[in-house]
């Protein structure tokens, strides 16, 4: 039976919301339950989950929402009481240091130090117009946050150049600026390369090899994932690569993205060839067919990475990729398939590539369902798409889905290979190993038990300074049995290799082109973004707020929460008022 609660005008963040849900999940005899906030995304999200009832239409955008169902009516009295404590904490941790946050743009301005970089991870309905005050008062703007319409982003990013500011994002999922690592982001050592990227997980996976091999990063600009599409046409991304340039501490650059429109991809070529600074560029899924004398054209993201860090050095780039020797698992000639369950979309991009390189095969039989790459054989899926995030935490977050995946995995009898990724590091699981170490451990045994071996291949992308503990994380995963790889283009090739496959790692020539000049000057403003950590006005996640301040850099928690009932288009109205009566809402 369904049971509705609603806490009316107590306002909590979605991410908040999803992992207390998880803990609601875990009550003995609670057989469903989901709370978030009573937007109307949030009660279709209900509705289709199977949670919608009468009262849930009673819910108002501000108010907090708990579906149960359970067929015991005293566990709903359980759940109010966990919520009651849970949201308690919340309030007692805010109150504790309410003089340093704020409630308004009015307060985050009064208390933030020459503020000049706005962080946003509140929900993707709202995101734009927080953005569009951001840059009113002269901030650039890290927009996390994403469900952000494409004519929103392409309005905020044309506004923001012509203030000389960036707006990195929507969807950004990391950033270093200055070392200050913004969302999901591993620690890493400050050195003399610098990157800007389409992509969140490929900046963490470049960023944390280049610092497994001793090198550092001085800035790595996240642009969002669809700034290299023709409607936004890369505005942030040549902006940061002009902005890198112009950094004297900067010695290399590295563009990193997937392939973006041709005539996009164009335009970003002529500038880099405008560069005398060494230049790694990655266009995942793009198989280089040429190098230029100063431009490498790197196939995977660790190609990326050593190339980046050969370059540093002063050395000649010279990349051999590598596989897992000696890996003892007896496979069955019926075993041929290799399954990954991903938690970041770049890494199953590159391995979705890989393995139709190695076996020429370029079928995916469904795009549906996060699947990144499904043929007779194989499936890559992507666990971040929308299709598993919709109302529940991302999978760096909550080991949930890619737990149901392994267990379903169990009984493949064609399956040879599993492949997962563990992506460490701020806003990260706080331990996912020992959360996926029991099912990895479980589907070994049973496989064993009946009769045949499997390969589990783990990637950890992260580094030794991270919360987790990148060593602590590897221990762990290779006591449960998994096979640790040092990266994820190590990984495929290995899970490649053991069905029968090869990668041919490309061979070309260098050419030489034609370009056009180009000016290279950018606005001091970003320059002066780049050279300094950022003093940050952080309006949603608080653990972001923490990661910026263990950094040494300031940074203001807006406690935000939608103005007017969350009305969007009174919200506006309201924005459009303030801004042209020169207040500050």
């Amino acid at each position: 039976m369904l049971y509705t609660i609603i806490k009316e005008n107590t306002y909590k963040d979605s991410i908040v919301l999803m992992l207390l849900s998880n803990k609601l999940s875990a009550i003995d005899g609670v057989n469903k339950v989901s709370i978030m906030m009573g937007t109307p995304a949030n009660k279709d999200i209900f509705k289709s989950s199977g949670l919608g009832t009468d009262e849930l239409e009673k819910a108002k955008p501000n108010d907090i929402v708990i579906v149960v169902d359970t067929d015991q009516e005293e566990k709903v009295d359980e759940v109010k009481e966990e919520v009651e404590i849970s949201l308690k904490g919340e309030s007692d941790s805010q109150d504790a240091s309410k003089g340093q946050e704020a409630h308004n743009w009015k307060r985050a301005l009064e208390l933030a130090n020459n503020p000049n970089l706005a962080l946003i991870s509140i929900p993707g309905q709202y995101a734009a117009m927080e953005a569009e005050n951001a840059l009113n008062e002269g901030l650039h703007v890290f927009m996390f946050s994403d469900n952000v319409a494409k004519e929103d982003e392409v309005r905020l990013k044309q506004k923001a150049h012509e203030k000389g500011l960036l707006v990195m994002g929507p969807d950004c999922g990391t950033a270093l600026i200055h070392g200050v690592p913004l969302a999901f982001t591993n620690i890493v050592n400050e050195g003399d390369i610098g990157i800007v990227g389409a992509s969140g997980t490929g900046i963490q996976e470049v960023t944390t090899i280049i610092d497994r091999y001793g090198k550092g990063v001085k800035n790595a600009i996240g642009t969002g994932g669809r700034d290299l599409s023709t409607e936004v046409g890369a505005i942030t991304m040549l902006d940061s690569i002009k902005a890198l340039n112009n950094n004297r501490k900067v010695k290399v650059i590295t563009v990193i993205s997937k392939p973006p429109a041709e005539e996009v991809q164009r335009k970003v070529l002529n500038v880099l060839r405008n560069i005398d600074k060494p230049v790694v560029t990655l266009f995942l899924g793009d198989k280089p067919s040429y190098q230029e004398a100063n431009i490498y054209h790197a196939y995977t993201l660790e190609e990326a990475a050593v190339v980046s860090v050969q370059l540093s050095n002063g050395d000649k780039p010279n990349f051999k990729p590598t596989t897992v020797e000696n890996v003892n698992v007896q496979l069955k000639d019926s075993q041929v398939g290799i399954k990954g369950y991903y938690s970041g979309g770049t890494l199953a991009s590159e391995a979705a590539m890989l393995i139709r390189d190695a076996f020429n095969d370029t079928k995916t039989e469904e795009k549906k369902d996060g699947y990144i790459l499904k043929t007779k054989n194989h499936e890559i899926i992507d666990l971040g798409d929308d299709v598993y995030t919709k109302g529940k935490p991302h999978p760096m977050i909550d080991p949930e889905n890619r737990i149901a995946m392994l267990e379903k995995s169990m009984n493949d009898q064609e399956t040879a290979v599993i492949m997962i990724d563990n992506v460490i590091g701020n806003g990260g699981h706080e331990d996912m190993a020992s959360a996926l170490a029991p099912t990895i451990k479980r589907i070994l045994d049973n496989a064993r038990q009946d009769g045949r071996q499997l390969a589990v291949l783990v990637t950890v992308v992260g580094t030794a300074q991270d919360i987790q503990g990148y060593d602590k994380q590897i221990d762990i995963l290779q006591t449960s049995g998994a096979i640790i790889c040092k990266t994820n283009d190590q990984m495929v090739r290995t899970a490649i290799q053991l069905v029968g496959g090869k990668v041919e790692q490309p061979i070309v020539a260098v050419r030489k082109f034609e370009y056009t000049k180009e000016n290279l000057a950018v606005d001091e403003k970003i320059i002066s973004l780049l050279n300094m950590k950022p003093s940050v006005i952080n309006i949603g996640l608080k653990s972001f707020t923490e990661a910026v301040q263990n950094s040494g850099s300031e940074c203001v928690q807006f406690n935000w929460r939608p103005i007017a009932g969350g009305d969007e288009k009174l919200m506006k109205v309201l924005q459009f008022l303030n801004y042209y009566e020169g207040g500050t809402i």
